[in-house]
């Protein structure tokens, strides 16, 4: 083979460098709409940064008990139980269903929209601070 049709090093390099530095971009971003996210509900918004505590700090957030953490170790329920958190999430800061599905499917965009944009923290799990519970978590009629 040719020596001429060859790319050098210095190109292949350059095109591997290309999707490193957009995931730094894309964590970076991630990370700043997380601590504003956390900083809205009153919580340090460094606890992101620290591995475990920030899910302890994140239950905090969404009305459940540290100990939670421990069914995040267990095969398959823990997708389960990872979706039902987010969807506390999402209602802890005021939002339905559909933002769930966007947190979930398309978190590189629904986080920051959560971090940095008008969304307010209304207590874990959406009850506010007073303990008035919204339309969402009152129980139907046939259960009480």
């Amino acid at each position: 083979m040719n020596e001429m049709n060859m790319p050098s090093s210095e190109s292949i390099f350059a095109v591997m460098m290309i999707p490193i530095i957009i995931s730094i971009i894309l964590c970076i971003v991630i990370v700043a709409a997380e601590w504003k996210m956390y900083s809205k509900a009153g919580q340090p918004g460094w606890a992101v940064l620290i591995p475990i505590y920030n899910i302890i700090v994140l239950m905090r957030i969404i009305g459940r008990h540290w100990t939670r953490l421990f069914v995040y170790l267990i095969p398959l329920y823990n997708i389960i139980a990872i979706i039902q958190d987010i969807h506390r999430l999402s209602k802890s800061f005021g939002k339905d269903a559909g933002f769930t599905v966007g947190l979930i499917f398309l978190g590189i965009i629904f986080y920051p929209i959560l971090g940095f944009g008008s969304a307010k923290y209304v207590g874990p799990n959406g009850v506010s601070p007073g303990g008035t519970p919204t339309a969402n978590d009152r129980q139907p009629a046939y259960l009480q």
